[in-house]
């Protein structure tokens, strides 16, 4: 099944040719690599680029693993331009590449060289692109479907395809599951063995519990103003536990900068500035959040904010 992604399409049809490195960052699973290798290849095509043009490697895919090298990976590309018509380099998951930071600016003064890159896991996070190709890349968050992709790609009446959303969130691989066991299973399994261990291996977390913890504290408080000295409080009052309050937000920073969860600050509307604490914390999916609390704590008001924060 397509699901038809224009609000990200026309980001990547507008900063076409910017002399930018095209960044796609997200999520896993959230649906960049087919925006990219579907979506956006399809538009290219159909809009006069030949085939051979368009040059897509996906470095997650076994029989590719020789371009990991970064020297092989330079003269794979360099051996399908052609000629000097533009060509359009695309590469998926490129942090499994070696020193891949080179191998993306070496392309940034061939005029007829367009790249585009996704990156998604613990090596490849938005603040490292920000440090790594600072003033020569443009950077595009994707997201899991907003309702309005979801609805389009459902068959069931607006009211029964919320009451689904509300539950399951927008991870694009479930609007192809037809069970609800089959839903919750995934979405359980993709927080535990991708997103869980993407930030406790990149952050090298050694208490897996006070992570776990903090992270039930924070899906069962969305839309709840909250800091990390009241967490870290928490901690000591539930769970029996000392966290210090540091602690407590080096692991909020892990969440956030691993796309899991995003930070709401509250403004200041006399002093125009927006307050450090208290905040509020949404999660990325709202799938993911209510997977997280086995399903348990729907209350629609909360997840409803949940999921007008991210629309």
């Amino acid at each position: 099944m397509i699901i038809p992604r224009p609000h990200y399409l026309k980001k990547l049809i507008d900063c076409r040719h910017n002399g930018l490195i095209k960044i796609i960052t997200g999520i896993r699973r959230c649906g960049k690599s087919f925006l990219l290798f579907q979506l956006y290849s399809s538009w290219l095509k159909e809009n006069g680029i030949p085939e051979d043009h368009i040059i897509k490697i996906d470095l997650e895919d076994r029989r590719n693993k020789s371009l990991r090298d970064p020297d092989a990976l330079l003269a794979f590309i360099d051996s399908k331009i052609g000629d000097d018509a533009m060509h359009y380099v695309m590469i998926d998951e490129v942090q499994l590449a070696d020193e891949f930071e080179d191998v993306l600016n070496s392309y940034l003064k061939m005029p007829n060289v367009d790249v585009y890159a996704t990156g998604s896991n613990a090596k490849f996070l938005s603040k490292d692109v920000i440090t790594t190709f600072r003033g020569r890349s443009f950077e595009m968050k994707v997201y899991p479907l907003s309702f309005k992709e979801f609805f389009s790609a459902s068959e069931r009446k607006v009211e029964e395809a919320f009451d689904e959303y509300m539950i399951y969130g927008g991870m694009p691989q479930i609007v192809g599951f037809n069970s609800d066991e089959l839903k919750s299973e995934y979405l359980k399994s993709l927080y535990t063995e991708t997103y869980l261990r993407d930030i406790k291996e990149r952050y090298q977390i050694k208490n897996d519990e006070d992570m776990d913890n903090l992270l039930d504290f924070l899906s069962s408080a969305i839309g709840s103003l909250t800091n990390p000295a009241k967490l870290a409080n928490t901690f000591g009052s539930v769970k029996k536990d000392k966290v210090t309050r540091n602690t407590v937000c080096r692991y909020l920073d892990c969440i956030c900068e691993s796309f899991l969860a995003e930070r709401a600050a509250r403004y200041d509307v006399k002093g125009r500035k927006y307050l450090e604490t208290p905040c509020k914390y949404y999660f990325t999916d709202i799938g993911l959040r209510n997977a997280r609390l086995n399903f348990r704590q729907l209350e629609p008001s909360h997840i409803m904010e949940n999921i007008i924060y991210n629309e």
